[in-house]
């Protein structure tokens, strides 16, 4: 039965999301193609209708959630967006967390057009914080926004990191506090 290209659309963005969603809570190796495809409520087969292997999926799921269709969906304000980065709701999600703290130690090991999408999305970043860091200089600025998003990465990696609920959440809201002390 022939499909409509609306459907076929439609079908590759559900397994994107689903793939997205999975790798983030997951890691690359820890879910199926077979997985991913139940997940979008669709035949493993359907897989090779949009994608070459599991490699070009890794691929394709890393630009998707690194280049929303709709933009940037995230505050433009590095002290906005790092209230938000810094929270309890979004550590205990990492299927819709960010992609740097969820895979970025796997990423370093993934493919050239997963590093690829990774690295233009943090030059991304760094020139929108760039924007709004504190510093009377470009590149004051520029540093204080690397730093500031380094500092909120591993904040996070480390928060999800640890068995221990309370300083998990001590290491979301001094980061976040010493990032506030630093405007």
């Amino acid at each position: 039965m022939k499909i409509s290209r609306e459907q076929v659309v439609e079908n590759r963005t559900r397994i994107l999301d689903a793939a997205a969603r999975m790798f983030r809570e997951h890691g690359f190796e820890g879910v199926t193609v077979a997985q991913i495809m139940n997940a979008a409520s669709l035949t493993h087969g359907a897989f090779y209708g949009h994608f070459t292997s599991k490699d070009d999926l890794i691929a394709q799921a890393c630009a998707h959630v690194l280049t929303p269709p709709g933009g940037d969906p995230y505050p433009e304000r590095m002290a906005d967006f790092a209230a938000q980065y810094l929270s309890a709701a979004h550590r205990d999600d990492p299927g819709c967390a960010c992609l740097f703290s969820t895979l970025g130690t796997e990423a370093v090991r993934a493919g050239d057009d997963v590093r690829h999408a990774m690295t233009e999305s943090v030059r991304r970043q760094v020139e929108k914080f760039s924007r709004s860091a504190p510093g009377q200089t470009a590149e004051e600025r520029r540093r204080a926004a690397v730093g500031s998003w380094s500092a909120m990465i591993g904040a996070l990696m480390l928060a999800r990191l640890v068995d221990d609920a309370e300083l998990s959440d001590g290491l979301l809201a001094d980061t976040l506090a010493w990032l506030e002390a630093g405007k």
